[in-house]
Order: structure tokens, then sequence, then C-alpha cells
């Protein structure tokens, strides 16, 4: 399932993230790549302590916890600390490839904890007419789709998936990533419950309340008890 979440940041959050990169202290994206991905990986990511990326990713937390549709979507359980990256210039370019299905992700407490990556998330920084090229092109079992969203917009596509940023050829593509554990691993069994969801929310907003949407959201919640993991 691909789904496009809208307005994850607003106006003033993506005018505070502009100004924090005015000076950010890129660095090689290869770094925190494997040895397969550093073959197709050529970008720049912001260092995770550095002031613009800590800013940046609690507005993007924020903005997915104020979100309905995401947590419809994904039913997260665990969330990788996000990253920030850019595409430009000479490091422009992310050639196809699949995520690895397991994040080692440091914790509040300083400990450490596993993510599975089951969910993957980017959320566009800059307007989509500040750069050519640049689109995320993904592939899986609905075919192969490109994605260039406005600022402040979001995708959510599975972390199986085999996918890639073609080249930017002018200006800078600007983006946070992240990763999602969800409650429910199987990819079908949430786009299911995510159907179910978006369709007795229609439902009830044209009907209201009926016996109905009642022994419907009981199927929901019985779905989710027997596929969920927590």
């Amino acid at each position: 399932m691909l789904i496009t979440l809208p307005d994850i940041l607003s106006p003033d959050d993506l005018a505070h993230a502009r100004q924090l990169l005015l000076e950010a202290p890129w660095t090689d994206g290869r770094d925190s790549a494997g040895p397969q991905a550093r073959t197709v990986k050529n970008n720049q990511q912001l260092p995770h302590d550095s002031q613009a990326a800590q800013a940046i990713r609690a507005m993007v937390l924020n903005g997915l916890n104020r979100s309905p549709l995401f947590f419809s979507a994904a039913l997260p359980l665990r969330i990788f600390t996000p990253r920030v990256n850019r595409y430009g210039g000479e490091a422009n370019t992310y050639g196809y490839h699949i995520d690895n299905a397991i994040r080692l992700k440091a914790t509040d407490t300083g400990a450490t904890e596993h993510v599975r990556t089951d969910v993957s998330c980017t959320v566009f920084l800059n307007p989509p007419d500040e750069y050519e090229g640049g689109e995320l092109t993904v592939s899986d079992t609905y075919g192969t789709r490109g994605v260039k969203l406005p600022a402040g917009h979001a995708v959510l596509y599975p972390g199986t998936s085999l996918h890639q940023v073609t080249p930017v050829t002018r200006g800078h593509r600007v983006a946070c990533f992240l990763w999602v554990q969800s409650m429910v691993r199987s990819d079908e069994q949430r786009r299911l419950l995510h159907e179910l969801d978006m369709n007795i929310l229609a439902l009830r907003q044209q009907h209201g309340e009926t016996d109905e949407t009642t022994g419907l959201t009981g199927t929901y919640h019985n779905l989710l008890r027997m596929w969920a993991e927590t």
C-alpha cells in the first residue's frame, strides 16, 4: 500500500525548517549506508545530533502524531529516529535498493532497541518547483509509481519495496525520512484494516452511528486484536 499524507508539516513548520537548513552541516550520506547501499547512494545527510536535525525531527514526529491517517495506515509500534537528507549538485541520486529489514535505534534513556522497517516514510521539506528530478520511484505489488509531493506532505510505502530517488538535475531536494515498525507486520493486513477503517468513517459521516457501523467497528477491532503485536 502506498498512501500520501497531506500537511504533516504546517507552513510555520516549513519556514522554521528552511531557516534551520540555511547553515546546516551536511555530511556524506554514504556514511550511514551498508555495503550494498553505498554502491548506489550519493546524497547528503544531517548529523543526528545537529540542531537542525533535532528540530526538524521533532516537528515531523509531532506532525505524524497529529495525523489520524498516519495512525490508520501505519499502525505504529516503534518509529526509527527520523533523518534529514538532501539531493543536488554532485550528490544527487540514490539508485534502486531495498532498505535494511532491521535498524538499531538509540532510546531516550541511552539504551538501544531494534526497529523492524515495515513501513517507509518520506516527508518532503521543500516544494517541487525548486528542483528538477528527485522523484521517489517505488516498485511493489501495485506496480511502479513516482512520487514528488508538495512541501509538508508525506508518503508511506512498504519497507519491502524496491525504490530509488532519481537524479536531481537542478536545485536541491530536501526531505526527512524514517521507518515504522507496525503493530501489524503484514502489508496486506494493514491495507485491509486501513480500507475498513476509512469506509467505516465514511459511513458514519453519511449516516451517523448505526447498528451496521457499530458492528463493522467491532469487526475492525477484532481483526486488529487478531493480527496486532504489541
